[in-house]
């Protein structure tokens, strides 16, 4: 059987519009979707099917949301298939961005139709869209496609950090903040992120970018991410909107020294790393006791989250609650409390 689907990015990640399915033999053969969270959750979880329509011997399956890039099976009539049986997979607005690769550098550029030199918006993924394909970091999260969308005047780039080598664990969130570092070899290091600046300057210098409106902006290691380019390209950016950022000693030492940048810092009142809160505050506070008037601070209360349905189960542990509440970058990506409106009027200088 030949499947092709229609996807898109949604709120929550990559989701499915429609599977549509060549060489059904009847109309009301029986349907069932289900899919696997994972992390060593292996319950099936049911997904509805909202509606079908059938032609000639093709069926088109349109199920409510689920996260696409999980483990999911859908069976047609007592067969199961699954990703790997997908002939055909399209992204809605990926075809807009340009795959590329720069050395080791991997990354998606959205490009404007204009002849005149337009703003840049450069954003960095999370943790989890780490990797070497030059794609998860345009479907794991809400980020580069839904801004393409927001700016389509501006140029939207989307790097891609390295993965972490395979054997090397992820750091246990119990650790304290002293115990906190950024890697030198994977993630959005310094060096990784000085050659993503050296693409932009030469895009300044070919005259396609304004020099003056260049923006970053990027969640959780991506949020660590935006502040260390901040250091690393100190004279490129002229504002930075870091959302629940990867918070280590580097990154609050960087976050300090912002003495004169536009910064605008968003995350939920408390998330899975409950530390990072400290010193986000006590970060804008010193900036703002050094005199930044630029510097600002956005905190998502329960009710503000809930209206975006996170965290909104009553029966979810405290834990649940916190790792739910990492995703406030639904939020700013949806201009809450101005933040992305705020960013995308600045002006370097």
């Amino acid at each position: 059987m030949k499947i092709a689907v229609e996807t898109y990015v949604a709120d929550n990640g990559w989701a499915c519009r429609s599977l549509s399915l060549e060489g059904v033999s009847e109309k009301n053969v029986e349907l069932r979707l289900e899919y696997t969270r994972g992390y060593g959750d292996s319950k099936p979880i049911p997904v509805a099917v909202e509606k079908t329509e059938y032609e000639d011997g093709r069926m088109t399956v349109m199920p409510a949301e689920f996260p696409y890039g999980s483990d999911w099976t859908l069976y047609i009539g007592g067969e199961a298939y699954t990703r790997k049986n997908v002939s055909e997979e399209r992204v809605e607005g990926l075809d807009q961005f340009e795959a590329k690769q720069e050395g080791e550098v991997l990354y998606r550029l959205y490009s404007p139709e204009s002849s005149a030199p337009r703003p840049l918006i450069l954003f960095l993924h999370g943790g989890g869209e780490s990797g070497f394909d030059n794609f998860t970091q345009m479907v794991g999260t809400i980020g580069a496609i839904h801004l393409a969308g927001q700016y389509p005047d501006m140029y939207v780039m989307a790097p891609q950090a390295p993965a972490r080598p395979a054997g090397v664990p992820l750091p246990p969130l119990s650790r304290s903040f002293a115990e906190s570092s950024l890697s030198p070899a994977y993630g959005w290091n310094r060096s990784y992120l000085s050659k993503v600046c050296d693409i932009i300057r030469r895009m300044i210098e070919e005259g396609k970018v304004d020099p003056q409106r260049v923006y970053v902006t990027g969640m959780s290691m991506g949020g660590g991410g935006t502040l260390t380019a901040m250091s690393v390209g100190a004279d490129l950016f002229a504002a930075a909107a870091p959302i629940c950022p990867t918070m280590t000693p580097e990154t609050y030492e960087i976050l300090k020294g912002l003495t004169h940048a536009k910064i605008w810092i968003s995350t939920a009142y408390v998330d899975h790393t409950v530390y990072r809160h400290k010193y986000i505050v006590d970060g804008i506070m010193e900036l703002k006791d050094r005199g930044n008037q630029s510097a600002r601070l956005t905190l998502y209360s329960p009710e503000e989250l809930a209206a975006y349905g996170i965290a909104t189960d009553p029966e979810l542990t405290l834990q649940e609650r916190f790792g739910a509440n990492h995703a406030s970058w639904i939020l700013t990506y949806h201009d809450e409390h101005g933040i992305l409106s705020w960013l995308t009027e600045q002006v370097k200088g």
